[in-house]
């Protein structure tokens, strides 16, 4: 599926001379008259939704939300990413961020401005006369499901949020009041609502898009049961309700869901779409290209050429992979740079590099920077948000803690960890449930670093404080992560200046 923006813009044609400025003349511009018409303004609105995810797109900044900054969030603040750029970026690494911090700006501004276009396509959809009952259902659920992934990324992020919904877009039409200090929602409230919007979602989506009477091909990319049913089932993780995910990857299961054989190929650019993939956010390079490639790719790297290193893994992770586990090649770890030096890791206790090489800080992955892929300045990767190893994993874990270390539990890790040919975990007697915990941390993080998974789970499983602060400390920084204080992050500085109700109490 190609996502398109709405252009929900005035078309200003005009011009001048040097004796009179010329009024512009307006050609066309949308209004509540004649917006959300017709059957190709309902798709128009849908698939404006949709990208945000990756926005904004065309050629102009194109790595937000999941084209970059959520790996800043997720990922930069944990033992695994890492940024050597400095400023912001690099104070979000060292996890001492702060409420002026421009990344958790982005992140509240990115994450609302998807919840905000789903509101007002809730809003408008329902009362198009155009459309079917089948027709709006479709586009309805789909909505839903979009506008619940924003709400459990904002309240992963910072908790109690504004949870605004369409409702909200229709009483701002009836008495707009654009200075409202609108209150926090608790999360279980929050939480009550992404669980009412993923079950209408699921019981309103297709398992695909073959053949359907709505969209005239098949539409991969776009949200599906499947989808549904897994992000209910991460939600369900995150609040340990273990019995109620469990039960969701038994239905997930039956959806005809596989690993890809590959790892390496999973990720190639080309490899849009497999019967891994649940739901990830799509890109064309000729069409509606990120910028995922020059953030994430090596610095003068030979194969791939002219991009930044802004994101990195810490040598500390890539050291704990095995040397059979096929992960740990995803990287640009060894290689001889277009300026003639050699890139590598600094060998343990040396910091200065004798004539001809190069210590990097940190170590680039061909997970978002194929060296068979795109040679432009703008990319189509694809970002995956959910795909059937987690799945996986999350059944594992959530039978584990139900009742400890199994035969399947066990199974569920190794069919992981056989693709990549990495070794496999033993018998389930050669575990208690908090070492198998463990496993499942750690394997996790092998599997899906840059995967934005890497903070929330570290949360989850009780870790945030002790794996980050035994990292930071490895490393020559300061341990500061305090679970109490840093579960969630600041509100943006500028939201709480904005709104008297937000407040940073209690957090940093």
């Amino acid at each position: 599926m190609k996502y398109a923006y709405i252009a929900l813009t005035t078309l200003l044609l005009g011009a001048s001379s040097c004796k009179k400025m010329v009024e512009p003349k307006v050609y066309s511009y949308l209004t509540d008259a004649n917006a959300f018409l017709t059957l190709s303004d309902a798709k128009a609105a849908v698939n404006g939704v949709y990208s945000r995810l990756k926005q904004p797109s065309g050629k102009s900044d194109a790595w937000m939300y999941y084209a970059g900054f959520q790996v800043t969030i997720s990922d930069l603040t944990t033992d695994i990413g890492h940024a050597s750029s400095g400023g912001d970026v690099g104070l979000m690494a060292d996890c001492q961020w702060a409420p002026a911090n421009t990344y958790l700006a982005f992140a509240w501004q990115h994450q609302y401005k998807l919840v905000t276009d789903a509101n007002i396509s809730l809003y408008y959809i329902p009362k198009m006369t155009s459309l079917t009952d089948a027709q709006k259902d479709q586009f309805t659920a789909e909505l839903r499901f979009l506008r619940a992934l924003g709400y459990v990324d904002l309240t992963d992020a910072f908790g109690p949020v504004i949870q605004v919904t369409e409702e909200t877009v229709a009483k701002n039409i009836a008495a707009p009041d654009y200075e409202a200090a609108l209150p926090t929602t608790p999360v279980a409230e929050i939480n009550k609502m992404i669980i009412s919007d993923l079950e209408f979602a699921a019981s309103h989506l297709p398992a695909n898009y073959l053949s359907n009477p709505i969209y005239s091909s098949n539409d991969i990319g776009r949200a599906t049961k499947g989808a549904a049913m897994s992000l209910l089932c991460k939600l369900y993780m995150r609040e340990h309700e273990w019995q109620k995910a469990l039960d969701l990857t038994t239905e997930i299961m039956k959806l005809g869901y596989g690993l890809y054989p590959s790892y390496a190929g999973l990720f190639a650019e080309k490899n849009k779409w497999c019967q891994e993939n649940i739901f990830s956010a799509l890109a064309d390079p000729l069409v509606d290209a990120v910028e995922i490639m020059n953030h994430f790719g090596p610095i003068n790297n030979p194969q791939v050429t002219d991009r930044w290193q802004y994101f990195a893994v810490t040598w500390y992770f890539w050291n704990t992979y095995a040397a059979n586990d096929d992960r740990k090649q995803m990287f640009y770890y060894d290689y001889i740079g277009t300026d003639g030096l050699h890139y590598m890791q600094a060998p343990t206790g040396q910091t200065n590099p004798p004539d001809g090489f190069y210590y990097m800080p940190d170590v680039a992955t061909t997970k978002f920077a194929d060296p068979k892929g795109s040679t432009t300045y703008y990319d189509g990767h694809v970002f995956p948000i959910l795909r059937y190893a987690d799945i996986l994993l999350c059944r594992a874990e959530a039978l584990n803690e139900l009742n400890g270390p199994s035969t399947e539990a066990i199974g569920l890790i190794n069919q992981v960890k056989d693709r990549s040919h990495a070794t496999n975990l033993g018998a389930p007697g050669t575990f208690t449930k908090e070492t198998l915990r463990d496993a499942i941390l750690q394997e996790r993080g092998w599997e899906f670093f840059f995967e934005c998974k890497r903070r929330q789970d570290l949360i989850r499983m009780g870790k945030y404080e002790s794996v980050v602060n035994k990292y930071l400390s490895a490393v020559g920084k300061v341990p500061s992560i305090q679970i109490a204080r840093d579960k969630y992050f600041s509100y943006p500085q500028a939201q709480v200046d904005l709104n008297k109700s937000l407040s940073n109490s209690g957090r940093r």
